[in-house]
């Protein structure tokens, strides 16, 4: 298929609530959006870069840059027969990986398109359900918190995790602990501890998280790798896993136990198939990480969450716990078990409304 035309986008989108993690508070999202035409059909893709260069070196302002000046002229008028074209495409601009992501997952959900099939299908899907599990933020008080608990926990998600920083832990876990004995769940460091901390992280395990999420550097598997030694709570990988050869040495040392796969980290559904493939090759579950997705985004994650080896409840929640309305129709929603329908119809499963994206387009351009 040709590459006719590309369309970047930038939106503005207010959040529902604040999400605070040990970077900061966000409260509303700046997102570039993309959308790429071949054969009469349409696709669209999303760029999960924040707005500051906090959780990895991109931002939406880079992402624009590189992709308008770099990317998108390698893909426009190319003949190409899918997703899987794209990495070598872009193999000569190093990094910018949400970048390259964006336009990638636009081609494999425009080839789904072409041949009539789902998405998650022509990703490798085998599940038609998949189990969902919620990132709640760090709370203005732990009064606060225990009532977040508790509304997700009534809502049937499968798993909660926490986010948490120093002063923000041990005590968060013990109320939390102590009011639910028995739920799945786990902490979300984002690099906020270091290796003299591994006492304090080893004392965690009396609290019997199903992981503790890059506690150390957002680059490092080496010194994960010493502290998985010393504690019994499986450490999971996600900033420092870019890619399948990542996955392979950071499994080989030792780091971790499980990885955490967003796919706008790793560059796209080409590589967050492989990082899937190194993994259960070493028999590690994955689960798929969010990043405060649009419904476009949180569609793309639906689907790779239907791959075989994501066996753990993912951060792909309902759209509700994140925006008063969404960019898809029909909304995505979970069920009462706590589950998301993976969708059957051709391409992402859910419907662009056009004119909301029109509402809060802030930045055009058409290539």
């Amino acid at each position: 298929m040709k590459i006719d035309a590309i369309h970047m986008r930038e939106v503005n989108m207010p959040l529902a609530f604040p999400f605070e993690t040990s970077f900061g508070v966000t409260t509303g999202r700046r997102i570039l959006l993309i959308e790429i035409e071949a054969e009469g059909l349409s696709a669209w893709g999303e760029c999960v870069a924040g707005e500051h260069p906090y959780f990895s070196d991109e931002m939406v302002d880079t992402a624009w840059h590189i992709t308008e000046t770099e990317l998108a002229p390698r893909l426009l008028n190319q003949e190409i027969s899918g997703g899987r074209d794209c990495p070598a495409l872009f193999e000569q601009v190093r990094g910018h990986r949400m970048a390259k992501a964006a336009l990638e997952n636009a081609v494999w959900e425009l080839d789904a398109l072409r041949q009539g099939i789902p998405l998650a299908k022509l990703l490798g899907g085998t599940q038609a359900t998949i189990p969902c599990g919620v990132s709640i933020g760090i709370q203005p008080t732990p009064e606060k918190l225990m009532e977040k608990i508790e509304t997700e926990v009534a809502a049937g998600y499968q798993r909660i995790k926490l986010k948490c920083k120093p002063g923000w832990d041990d005590k968060i876990f013990e109320m939390v602990r102590k009011r639910w004995p028995d739920i799945l769940l786990s902490c979300d460091a984002n690099s906020a501890y270091r290796l003299g901390d591994a006492e304090q992280i080893a004392a965690w395990d009396r609290f019997n998280l199903l992981m503790i999420e890059q506690p150390l550097w957002y680059d490092d598997f080496y010194f994960h790798a010493t502290l998985q030694k010393q504690i019994q709570t499986k450490i999971c990988l996600d900033e420092c896993i870019r890619n399948g050869r990542d996955a392979r040495a950071a499994l080989e040392l030792g780091s971790g136990k499980i990885i955490n796969v967003k796919v706008g980290r790793v560059g796209g559904f080409t590589e967050a198939i492989a990082v899937h493939d190194v993994a259960q090759e070493f028999g590690v579950p994955v689960w798929c990480g969010g990043m405060l997705e649009t419904g476009i985004g949180r569609a793309h994650n639906i689907a790779l969450s239907s791959l075989p080896n994501f066996l753990l409840p993912g951060d792909v929640s309902a759209s509700k716990r994140y925006w008063a309305q969404d960019i898809i129709e029909p909304e995505v929603t979970v069920s009462a078990k706590g589950e998301i329908t993976v969708p059957t119809t051709p391409g992402r499963g859910f419907e662009i409304q056009r004119d909301r994206i029109e509402a809060i387009t802030v930045r055009w351009r058409s290539l």
